[in-house]
């Protein structure tokens, strides 16, 4: 019945005229957001096509047509590492369909920066477990207290967007924190200046003659020159932890809403249009580690790296990793290495005390030649030097092993001899300090054609990445982090800018999305670490699993390897330089 012919037959009452009201308003809703064309459309395909699942079908086509999913809140916790250490873990929640749900989270371990545990670059201990555990807090703070109010709203997919706004907030912090150190500093020196003495004379020693050391052209005379001191380093910015573990779990959450695996969406981060080939960084296998944290005597041999070259599959090049660990540790339980203990580093490979770097070749060498593997040719070494955790400044020199210290050029005479009796190492990693500009030129000229020279960049640390420290000069690859204070989009341009140079990313503490990280932003190599811990052997199936899905789909890259780490000094000494190398394996 119309409402006219109702009017014209009874009284309308009120409450009718609500109710009638309110029904036309419904439709006009409706119709204005094109509900009934919708339902009409999808109720004629669903009767041709007749699906099973008719109220599943329904769903799948009305969530196309939902709202784009926004952020809600960001959550964060602390949790602890593979290592035992204090983490920030967090998530984001977002409004889906109407209903807010925690989509994803992700874990940012502690300090991963390349230098050893407690040790500054200058030498000097530190302590970091108060520093990790405020340091956390801090970020824990401004995770609930500002970064998750200023992200609501946001779409996650927008990495750029967030991180830029990620990157301003960590801008400010740091130069909030940077003045009050300063505001610190001068407080301290006028208290000093204010209690100070005044300056009594001091006699004038006169330096007593010795008859031995009287004579300064023979050999009494040991004055050497002093190494330079180590650049001060950036003041450290406690909490920063928040700006990477945020960065990072907004790009998984991307992902997850995008319904691809994360390294198709930082691939897409960085290249706009649709890949047809991708291809896998060669993963670089920690295999035995003789630093200063091991039993012996040795120092020099922070890791022992095993480098595959040829195109085998990521699976055959972890088997034969573990292998290779299985058959050094029967070695070593033989009466012909008088080794120290046998344990597992952080890094996850074995950790052997040792006297002298040839007993550990010598070690990798003779496990090699007992599996048959092929060291030198598609197998080869690359040794990580750590030297800048070596330095004695008050003697200045490098303490390559306990109680016996090599000065800069000693040490190039040292790394000489190695490469010409163990050939099979073609990459040597910080051999030493960045401030030793002329040691990295001079060795390079020796062995440049034979071995390349590799920094780690996380001895350039720079609160603006696009302003970091320049490299050593004759580098030919370089190590990227992640740091704690990193954005994806940092890291992404940071890989991207090093066209010069052959791009190695390490792995920190943290969840497998290092090995998505890896794969998207095109690296030649990953660095695992050992395969010893349930995080690490976590990172290496990832590998895995990346591999066979992009084989299953058609799209792994040819297995070829364009140009070898190792020849890449060649052509940078010629001149012509070099430009990053693709590598994949298949």
């Amino acid at each position: 019945m119309s409402y006219k012919g109702f009017v014209s037959h009874s009284k309308v009452s009120k409450q009718d005229q609500e109710f009638y009201d309110l029904k036309n308003k419904a439709a006009e809703y409706y119709r204005s957001n094109g509900v009934p064309q919708k339902i009409e459309s999808v109720l004629n395909e669903m009767f041709w096509q007749k699906p099973n699942d008719l109220y599943g079908y329904l769903a799948n086509y009305f969530s196309r047509l939902s709202c784009t999913p926004v952020i809600s809140k960001i959550t964060g916790r602390e949790v602890f590492d593979g290592r035992g250490l204090p983490a920030v873990q967090t998530e984001v929640h977002c409004i889906i369909r109407n209903e807010e749900k925690m989509v994803c989270s992700a874990l940012m371990g502690g300090s991963c920066d390349g230098l050893a545990d407690g040790m500054a670059e200058s030498g000097e201990a530190v302590s970091n477990s108060d520093q990790q555990c405020l340091s956390n807090t801090t970020a824990l703070k401004w995770i609930r207290e500002h970064l998750s109010p200023m992200l609501q709203g946001f779409n996650p997919t927008d990495q750029n967007y967030v991180d830029k706004i990620l990157r301003d907030f960590r801008m400010a912090r740091y130069l909030e924190h940077k003045d009050s150190l300063n505001r610190e500093k001068e407080k301290e020196l006028s208290n000093e200046t204010v209690s100070e003495a005044p300056p009594q004379a001091t006699p004038t020693l006169t330096p007593a003659k010795d008859k031995k050391n009287g004579d300064k052209g023979k050999k009494g005379n040991s004055t050497e020159k002093l190494l330079p001191p180590a650049e001060p380093p950036e003041p450290k910015l406690p909490g920063a932890t928040a700006v990477g573990a945020v960065s990072l779990v907004v790009a998984k959450t991307a992902a997850r809403l995008l319904g691809a695996p994360l390294y198709r969406h930082i691939t897409s981060l960085r290249v706009l249009q649709a890949q047809n080939e991708m291809h896998l960084p060669v993963p670089m296998i920690t295999i035995l580690s003789c630093g200063k944290n091991s039993m012996g005597k040795l120092n020099l041999l922070e890791e022992v790296i095993l480098m595959p070259s040829s195109s085998q599959r990521v699976r055959e090049v972890i088997g034969m990793g573990l292998e290779l660990q299985c058959e050094m540790r029967r070695v070593l339980n033989g009466s012909a290495y008088k080794a120290g203990p046998i344990g597992v580093s952080d890094e996850g490979a074995l950790q052997v005390g040792f006297e002298h770097p040839e007993q550990a070749l010598d070690l990798v060498t003779e496990a090699c030649a007992n599996l048959a593997l092929p060291l030198g040719s598609d197998l080869r070494l690359a040794i990580n030097c750590a030297a800048q955790g070596l330095v004695d400044y008050s003697r200045g020199k490098y303490e390559v092993m306990s109680g016996c210290h090599k000065s800069p050029d000693e040490l190039v005479d040292m790394y000489e001899g190695l490469i010409n009796k163990y050939p099979a190492i073609k990459s040597l990693i910080d051999p030493f300090r960045k401030e030793d500009v002329d040691q990295w030129e001079r060795l390079a000229s020796v062995i440049g054609q034979s071995c390349c020279l590799i920094a780690d960049a996380a001895s350039n640390l720079c609160p603006r990445w696009s302003d970091a420290k320049p490299l050593p000069p004759r580098v030919t690859g370089v190590i990227n982090r992640l740091h704690n204070d990193m954005t994806i989009s940092d890291l992404i341009k940071s890989i991207a800018e090093q066209k010069d140079a052959e791009t190695i990313l390490a792995a920190g503490c943290g969840d497998t999305s290092i090995v998505d990280l890896a794969v998207g932003s095109g690296v030649s190599f990953l660095k695992l670490g050992g395969m010893r811990g349930g995080e690490r052997m976590d990172k290496y199936n990832r590998l895995i699993a990346i591999e066979e899905e992009l084989e299953q789909e058609g799209i792994l890259g040819a297995g070829e390897i364009k140009q070898p780490l190792s020849d890449l000094s060649e052509t940078f000494n010629s001149g012509s330089g070099c430009d990053s190398v693709t590598i994949s394996t298949k």
